[in-house]
């Protein structure tokens, strides 16, 4: 299961610390070392479908991804540096977690961040102009919320 920090955010930054958590701290610095820990926690069967999406665009990478992870840059940079070779990866997000959200939360979600709830649901909002027709729609879609 995802840990609730990760909704919303970057899903390279995720598997970037995933990798630093499963290595040794004296094997950080070694490349090749770098390299398995990035194919193992790919090898991950639990991985969900945007983490095996990441995995596919640096698996070709695995050198490049590699060499600024072994000076210790944090997961962040590291997701930026790699953006630059690949500009998908930075685009896999995860969702945005609204099984107990309230009226009063959806409000304080931006228009952009609405669309992206119904484009995950595979819901359009036809005719909708207003912040608070999204609101409605999210709400009234809330029976197709996937498994996350």
């Amino acid at each position: 299961m995802l840990n609730s920090m990760w909704f919303g955010s970057i899903v390279c930054t995720k598997i970037m610390q995933d990798v630093r958590d499963s290595m040794a701290k004296a094997d950080i610095s070694k490349k090749d070392k770098v390299e398995a820990a990035i194919g193992a926690v790919c090898a991950n069967e639990k991985l969900s479908s945007r983490e095996k999406k990441v995995c596919y665009y640096i698996d070709p990478i695995k050198r490049s991804v590699a060499q600024p992870f072994s000076t210790g840059i944090p997961a962040e940079r590291v997701c930026k540096r790699i953006n630059q070779s690949n500009p998908e990866i930075c685009t896999v997000k995860f969702p945005i977690k609204t099984e107990k959200m309230e009226k009063k939360d959806l409000t304080k979600l931006r228009v952009k961040q609405l669309k992206s709830i119904l484009g995950d649901r595979g819901v359009e909002c036809k005719g909708c102009i207003e912040k608070e027709e999204f609101i409605k729609k999210v709400e009234d879609t809330a029976h197709l919320d996937s498994e996350f």
